[in-house]
C-alpha cells in the first residue's frame, strides 16, 4: 500500500485530536468499537496491533475479517487468524545490519541489470543502524583503554565501515549511528523511540503508535517505553524496510501482574532475573507478555526497560508495558520535546492506550509477583533463567563442582544469541585439578576453582538504568575509602550503552573510584555481553588451561551460555552492576557474600558486602544528578561520529562499487540469473543428507559468529586472499562476504553431525566416496554433481538469534529443505525467506525411528503443485540396501504470504520482482 494512500477505513474511524497546538488525525479504536463492540479490555499490545489494521486496511493484505478476529480474541483469548503487521520503523545493529545493506546494494545491481533505475531500491520505512557489536575489550584497566579499543576497532573494521558510510549517503530513510556512541537498544530507548509517531499522508498529519522490528532479539527493550517491537530475522527486517508486512498469528497474551515494592537493597536486576525465572517456568514462547497491576505506578521506565530487554530470555515475543505517567516522566528526562510529550499523552488517552489504575485487560493466562518477595540474585552458570539467590551462590557452585554436569536441562537451552563468540558449550565437564600457582604483575598468587576472571559492567540491559549504575559507583566509592582492591586475576571493564552514563557517573563523583578498581571505560558497545570480552592475561589463561579450572565471569548482561563470554570460562553469572563490583573485590564465586567478607581494609578488619551496599536513599540522591541536559548534549550529534569516522571517504554513487579485493564486503549471488517470473518448483528427488543433527541446534551451530582457525574453510579462503590469521576478526564481522559465511555455515567447533562417530565440528561424510570432509567442501562437490541436499534435525532446530546467515548459508550450500521435529520461529521464517523449505516430522517419527545414518537418499513429493500453508508432503527414504520407507511431513510454511515468498525463491526476490513489475 502506498505510504501516501489513506486506509479504506470501512469502519469510519478517522478522527482528529489537538496536541501541542497542532491537529492530528488518527484511526480511532473507540470509533471502531461502536461497530465491532467493546475493545477496551483488549490487552494494550493487541490494541496497538488493532490500530495497525485499521490504519492499513486495503482489502488485500488487511480486511475487515482481521478486525473481527481481534474482537473474537476477547472471547477465545487466542486466535488462529494470520494478520499483516506494518511496523513504523526498523532498528539494526552492525553485525546483522551489514548483510542487510549488502542485500540492498545487490538489489540495486539486480534492478540496474534489468534496465531500470537502481535508486528505486530504498527503505520505505525509516531505518536506524547503530554500530555497537564490533568493539572488543582488548585493553582494560587504564585511562587509555577506551581510546586504544576504538582505534583497534576502526582498524579492524575499516572496510565494513567504509561500506556503511556509503550506505548512509546512498539510501534514503537510512541513518547510521557511528561506532563509539552506544548500544542500539539504549540509543533507541533514550533517543530514537517516540512512543507516538506521525507522518503526512493523504494531505493529513496521521498520528499512530511507534512500532518497530529489529535485527537483534533484545529489540524488546523498547517495550518499556510503551513501544511495541521485537526481534526478527535480518531477511524479515529487510522486507519490512521495503514495505512488506510482517506476517503473524494474533498472539496469545500472558498478563503478568506486578504488585508491591522492592525491599531495601534489592535492584531492578534482581527483579528481572526473578521475572525471567517465573516466565520460563510458565512457558511463554511465541506469546506476548504484558505487564499490569498497581506495582507499575512507581516503577520507572529504566526498570521496565530492564525487564522488557530480557523477553528473549524468558522466551516471549515481547514484554510490553503500557503508556502512563512514568512514560512521560522518562521522555521528559531524556530530552524529548514538549510537543512530543503532549502528543503521546493526548493520543494514548484518546485511544485507550493509557494505563489507568485498577484496569485489568483480558489475558490468555496470568501470573502475579509481589515485588516485596524478590531477593538479591544472580543467574547461571549457563542459562539466564537459572536464578540463584545470592545467599545460595557458594552452595550452588559447590554443587556444580560435585555433579560435574551443571544444572538439570542445561543442554536444552531455548534461548537466542547474537554477536560475538560462540554460544555453544566449550567443554561439558566441570572436573578440575587443584588450584594453580601463577604470577601476576610480579606478585606470586594462585588461581582457584570459582575464580572470577571477568567482571564486566556491560550491556544495555543494566547500563541503561541509572539506579543500578549509581549503586555500582557507590559501592566502588565505599570500597576505595576502605582501601579494598580488585583481585589481580580479575579482568574488569565498564562498557555502557550510552555516553550519558559517563556523564552522570562523573557528575556523581563515582568514575574515579570505579577507575581505581579497574572499571575504566573500555568502549560504548555490547562487548562482554556478546562475547567480545577480549583475551585474558596470559598468566590467567595458562593457569586455567594447566589446571582445567572451572572459573567464572560475573557480568551485568543478558546472556550467559557456556563459552559465550570467553572460551575458557565455563560458568557465567548474570548480576547487577553493584554485584559485579562486589565479585571483582571478592575474586571468587565460592563465597557466601551475605556472610563472608569481601576482603580486609587498611586496618586488617574484614569488610562485608553489607558494609558497602548503599541505601535506597543514597541511590535516589545519586540518581537525582541525572539531568535532561546530559541527554540533549550527548544526542545532539549522535549521527556525526568522531573525526576518524568523518574522515572515511566514500564514492557518491547509487550503485556500490564492489571491490574484488575486499574480504569483508562482496557482491552476493542471490539475484544472479533471476528472471521476471519465478521458475516452477520441482519435487526433491534422490537428495543426499548433508548433515544429520540432534536437538537444540542453535543458530550459533549453523552460523557461528565468533573466531575461527586457519585450517577451517573460511580460514583457508582468507589466507588465499592475503589475510593473516591474526587479522581474521570474526565470522560476525565478515557477514558482508558470502564467501566467508558459506564456508562458516555448519562450521561451529561444537556441532555434532551424527553421520560421523564422535566427531565434533563442521564435518560430514561425502557419501559417494565415504570420505570425511568439511561440510562446505562436501556441499561444493554435491553442487558440482547437481545433487540436491537436505538437512535432517531434531527438536528446536534454529534456536537462537535473528541470524539471517544461518538461512542464507544453508541456501548457498545447496540445501533444498530442512526436515526437523520442531523449529524456532525466527529461523523457520528465515529459511522460507531464502527459498529453503522447512518440513516437520509428524509426532512419533524422527531420524531415530527411521534409523537414518546419513547414507540414505531422500525424495520429497508434493512441492511441484500449488504450495499451500501447512500442507502435507510425502518423504521417501531409500536405504543403502535399496529398501524404502515413506512418511508424511508437514510443511512449516505457515502463512499465505510465506507461500508466495517460497514460490519466488525468497522474500527479496519477490520484492525485486514486484518493484520491477510496478516500475
Amino acid at each position: 500500500m502506498s505510504s501516501e494512500r489513506l486506509s479504506n477505513d470501512s469502519l469510519n474511524t478517522l478522527s482528529s485530536l489537538e496536541a501541542g497546538g497542532k491537529t492530528f488525525h488518527y484511526y480511532s479504536l473507540p470509533r471502531a468499537a461502536e461497530t465491532l463492540g467493546d475493545l477496551d479490555r483488549l490487552p494494550f499490545s493487541l490494541k496497538v496491533l488493532m490500530e495497525n489494521l485499521l490504519r492499513n486496511e486495503d482489502d488485500v493484505t488487511v480486511e475487515r475479517s482481521h478486525m473481527d478476529a481481534m474482537v473474537q480474541w476477547l472471547a477465545d483469548r487466542k486466535s488462529d487468524t494470520e494478520i499483516q503487521f506494518r511496523p513504523a520503523r526498523v532498528l539494526m545493529q552492525d553485525f546483522t545490519g551489514v548483510p542487510g545493506v549488502v542485500d540492498l546494494a545487490a538489489m540495486r545491481e539486480a534492478v540496474k541489470a534489468a534496465g531500470k533505475d537502481p535508486a528505486m531500491i530504498n527503505p520505505l520505512s525509516p531505518v536506524d543502524l547503530v554500530i555497537d557489536h564490533s568493539v572488543m575489550v582488548d585493553h582494560f584497566g587504564d585511562a587509555s583503554a577506551f581510546k586504544d579499543n576504538v582505534a583497534i576497532e576502526m582498524e579492524r573494521n575499516q572496510e565494513r565501515y567504509e561500506f556503511l558510510r556509503w550506505g548512509q549517503q546512498a539510501f534514503d530513510n537510512f541513518r547510521v549511528v557511528p561506532p563509539g556512541t552506544g548500544i542500539c537498544h539504549q540509543v533507541n530507548l533514550e533517543y530514537l523511540g517516540k512512543t507516538v509517531w506521525h507522518k503526512e499522508q493523504g494531505g493529513k498529519t496521521i498520528a499512530y503508535p511507534d512500532t518497530l522490528v529489529g535485527t537483534d532479539s533484545h529489540t524488546t527493550m523498547i517495550n518499556g517505553l510503551g513501544i511495541l517491537g521485537w526481534g526478527v530475522g535480518g531477511i524479515e527486517a529487510e522486507a519490512a524496510m521495503l514495505g512488506q508486512p510482517v506476517s503473524m498469528l494474533i498472539p496469545e497474551v500472558v498478563g503478568f501482574k506486578i504488585t508491591g515494592k522492592l525491599r531495601e537493597g534489592i535492584t531492578a536486576t534482581d527483579l528481572v532475573l526473578t521475572v525471567t525465572e517465573m516466565l520460563r517456568k510458565k512457558g511463554v514462547v511465541g506469546k506476548f507478555v504484558e505487564f499490569y497491576g498497581d506495582g507499575l505506578k512507581d516503577m520507572p521506565v529504566a526498570d521496565r526497560a530492564t525487564i522488557a530487554n530480557m523477553a528473549p530470555e524468558y522466551g516471549a515475543t515481547c514484554g510490553f508495558f503500557p503508556v502512563d505517567e512514568q512514560t512521560i516522566k522518562y521522555m521528559r528526562l531524556t530530552g524529548r520535546e514538549d510537543d512530543q510529550l503532549a502528543l503521546v499523552e493526548a493520543y494514548a488517552k484518546a485511544q485507550g492506550l493509557w494505563r489507568e489504575p485498577g484496569h485489568e485487560p483480558v489475558y490468555t493466562d496470568r501470573l502475579t509477583l509481589d515485588m516485596g518477595d524478590v531477593e538479591a540474585s544472580l543467574a547461571g552458570p549457563k542459562r539466564p533463567q537459572d536464578r540463584v539467590a545470592l545467599k545460595n551462590m557458594k552452595a550452588s557452585f559447590e554443587l556444580l563442582m560435585e555433579t560435574a554436569e551443571g544444572p538439570a536441562e542445561s543442554r536444552e537451552s531455548k534461548l537466542e544469541s547474537e554477536g560475538g563468540q560462540t554460544a555453544v558449550g566449550v567443554d561439558d565437564s566441570y572436573h578440575h585439578a587443584a588450584s594453580q600457582p601463577m604470577e601476576m604483575n610480579g606478585t606470586k598468587t594462585r588461581l582457584d576453582p570459582g575464580a572470577v576472571v571477568i567482571a564486566a559492567i556491560t550491556s544495555c540491559t543494566n547500563t541503561s538504568n541509572p539506579s543500578v549504575m549509581m549503586a555500582a559507583g557507590l559501592i566502588a566509592q565505599k570500597a576505595v575509602a576502605r582501601g579494598l582492591k580488585t583481585k589481580p586475576w580479575v579482568k574488569t571493564s565498564l562498557a555502557p550503552g550510552s555516553k550519558v552514563v559517563t556523564d552522570y557517573l562523573r557528575v556523581g563523583g563515582f568514575q574515579d573510584d570505579l577507575n581505581t578498581l579497574g572499571f575504566n571505560l573500555v568502549g560504548y558497545g555490547c562487548t562482554t555481553c556478546i562475547g567480545n570480552s577480549g583475551p585474558l592475561p596470559d598468566a590467567v589463561e595458562k593457569a586455567i588451561a594447566d589446571g582445567n579450572l572451572t572459573v567464572a565471569s560475573v557480568l551485568s548482561g543478558n546472556r550467559n551460555f557456556e563459552g559465550r563470554v570467553h572460551p575458557l570460562v565455563k560458568t557465567n553469572w548474570l548480576a547487577s552492576p553493584p554485584l559485579v563490583v562486589a565479585y571483582a573485590l571478592a575474586g571468587n564465586v565460592r563465597l557466601d557474600l551475605t556472610r563472608e567478607p569481601l576482603g580486609t581494609d587498611r586496618d586488617g578488619k574484614p569488610v562485608y558486602l553489607k558494609d558497602l551496599w548503599p541505601s535506597q536513599q543514597e541511590i535516589a540522591e545519586a540518581v537525582e544528578k541525572v539531568k535532561t541536559d546530559m541527554f540533549r548534549s550527548e544526542y545532539a550529534a549522535v549521527f556525526d561520529g568522531d573525526a576518524t569516522w568523518q574522515s572515511i571517504k566514500v564514492p557518491e554513487s547509487k550503485v556500490y562499487e564492489w571491490s574484488g579485493k575486499s574480504t569483508y564486503i562482496q557482491h552476493p549471488p542471490f539475484f544472479e540469473g533471476m528472471g521476471e517470473e519465478p521458475e516452477a518448483i520441482d519435487d526433491i528427488r534422490d537428495a543426499h543428507i548433508l548433515a544429520l543433527l540432534g536437538d537444540s541446534v542453535t543458530t550459533d551451530h549453523i552460523s557461528p559468529a565468533g573466531s575461527f582457525k586457519p585450517d577451517t574453510p573460511a580460514g583457508k579462503y582468507l589466507q588465499e586472499h592475503g589475510v593473516e590469521p591474526r587479522d581474521f576478526n570474526s565470522y560476525g564481522s565478515r557477514r558482508g562476504n558470502h564467501e566467508v559465511m558459506m564456508r562458516g555455515t555448519f562450521a561451529n567447533v561444537r556441532i555434532r553431525n551424527e553421520m560421523l562417530d564422535g566427531v565434533e565440528g563442521g564435518y560430514t561424510r561425502f557419501v559417494p566416496t565415504g570420505e570425511q570432509m568439511a561440510i562446505y567442501d562436501a556441499a561444493m562437490k554435491y553442487q558440482d554433481q547437481g545433487t540436491p541436499l537436505v538437512v535432517i534435525a531434531g527438536k528446536e532446530y534454529g534456536t537462537g538469534s535473528s541470524r539471517d546467515w544461518a538461512a542464507k548459508g544453508t541456501r548457498l550450500l545447496g540445501v533444498n529443505a530442512v526436515v526437523a521435529e520442531s523449529y524456532e520461529r525466527i529461523h523457520r521464517s528465515n529459511l522460507i525467506g531464502m527459498g529453503v523449505m522447512p518440513l516437520q516430522f509428524p509426532e512419533g517419527t524422527d531420524r531415530k525411528s527411521l534409523k537414518l545414518t546419513g547414507e540414505e537418499t531422500i525424495s520429497i513429493e508434493g512441492l511441484s503443485g500449488d504450495i499451500q500453508p501447512g500442507q502435507t508432503l510425502t518423504m521417501t527414504v531409500t536405504y543403502k540396501d535399496g529398501s524404502t520407507q515413506t512418511c508424511d511431513l508437514k510443511s512449516r510454511i505457515d502463512t499465505a504470504n510465506e507461500a508466495v515468498y517460497y514460490r519466488h525463491g525468497g522474500i527479496l526476490h519477490y520484492v525485486v520482482r514486484e518493484m520491477l513489475r510496478t516500475a
